[in-house]
């Protein structure tokens, strides 16, 4: 073979070592900031979703609401997806059992916990359950200074007037919301390595909404009003349908630990809700607790220190 041949464009010659290096940060960056987005639309998605549904739950019960909200979940998102239940292993059902345990938790505690305390403090004390993973995940070193950086804003947006806005029941609830979440990024990401597409969430929903249905029961009676029906049936695709779609994506994108630092800014956002939609008002801390849980995040994300 002459060297001509060799060089012509039917023998093209594999990339240098170079070239993949210049190659792959372009690619991990596009990678990244796709995760973040999704990330972040999902949290919309969950503060716009609970500060609508606090007056059809004061009217109809947090309870049977929620219940609801998570039937009709799942069954939308079984008639698109159609799970191939047949053909799960013991250890596809392990996983989707305990994601949809984790989902009916965090999903009832959260909701029951508005009922009581104000938007942005439930999402505050809730959020102690990804800032758990997230340490947990992050190396020793500068890393470290982020949760406890999101901490300090959380505290600041947990207090009022020199008070702190909730009742025993109140904060009983949302930390069973902030363990049911630690639960729910640890299981979501194993649950997107072992299914194909949204089989894993969709079966998962559907634990969870056969979990949640003898609470939900108890508090209709089995009597569930067209006009809850309808206004729950919007609700759904606000929490939980678009945002665990969205974070199951994005949990495949990056580290459960990123993704848990990344979620202090749900704090945030909780408290803009509160403000904008249900006029529940911020204290000057409240803002700067805002303003600390937005640099965790940041700071976090484009910390160099390692993660798992």
């Amino acid at each position: 073979m002459n060297e001509s041949a060799a060089t012509g464009p039917l023998a093209s010659p594999l990339p240098s070592v170079e070239d993949k290096v210049s190659l792959q940060p372009a690619k991990a960056s596009k990678v990244n900031l796709m995760a973040v987005l999704m990330a972040v639309i999902a949290m919309c998605s969950v503060q716009l979703g609970a500060a609508l549904s606090a007056p059809v739950m004061e009217t109809y019960g947090s309870v049977s609401t929620t219940w609801l909200r998570l039937c009709i979940a799942a069954l939308l998102l079984a008639v698109v997806v159609r799970p191939s239940v047949m053909r799960y292993t013991w250890q596809h059902w392990i996983a989707a059992t305990g994601l949809g345990a984790a989902m009916a938790c965090m999903t009832f505690c959260f909701f029951a916990a508005i009922a009581h305390v104000p938007l942005g403090l439930a999402v505050a004390i809730e959020f102690l359950g990804p800032l758990c993973v997230a340490a947990v995940g992050l190396r020793k070193g500068w890393g470290l200074l982020w949760p406890v950086l999101a901490a300090t804003g959380i505290v600041l947006i947990a207090r009022q007037n020199g008070d702190w806005t909730a009742d025993t029941l109140g904060l009983t609830l949302a930390a069973g919301a902030a363990l049911g979440w630690a639960g729910y990024i640890l299981l979501m990401k194993r649950v997107g390595g072992l299914f194909k597409g949204t089989e894993g969430l969709s079966t998962a929903l559907i634990v969870a909404a056969l979990l949640a249905t003898p609470f939900g029961l108890m508090e209709s009676g089995g009597h569930v009003p067209l006009e809850q029906l309808f206004y729950v049936s919007v609700l759904a695709l606000l929490v939980p349908l678009a945002p665990y779609v969205l974070e199951l994506n994005a949990l495949r994108r990056m580290t459960t630990s990123a993704f848990g630092i990344l979620m202090s800014l749900e704090p945030a956002i909780g408290v803009l809700a509160g403000f904008l939609i249900l006029q529940q008002s911020m204290s000057g801390l409240q803002c700067l607790g805002t303003l600390l849980v937005i640099g965790a995040s940041v700071g976090a994300l484009r910390s160099p220190g390692k993660t798992r």
